[in-house]
């Protein structure tokens, strides 16, 4: 997941061709493809009022996933 500011994002598919849902809290939207449930994107409100992005970067094409460097995060152990 990269999180940017949601002005930076830009989508080329028209967010009326995708599914949504909010879990727990309903503060987070989580967008995903109906047809074959990949999600490419979350959108929320940071605590300091930035409208912001989560872009699962395995749905960007352009990005070699294995030059990223990787920070593991144990949600259990939080």
């Amino acid at each position: 997941m990269a999180f940017v500011p949601r002005t930076d994002m830009q989508l080329k598919t028209p967010r009326e061709n995708l599914s949504a849902y909010k879990f727990n809290k309903h503060v987070i939207t989580h967008y995903f493809c109906a047809k074959c449930g990949v999600a490419p994107f979350s959108e929320a409100t940071a605590p300091n009022g930035m409208e912001m992005s989560a872009i699962n970067l395995r749905c960007v094409p352009e990005i070699d996933l294995s030059a990223l460097k990787v920070t593991q995060y144990d949600g259990a152990a939080a």
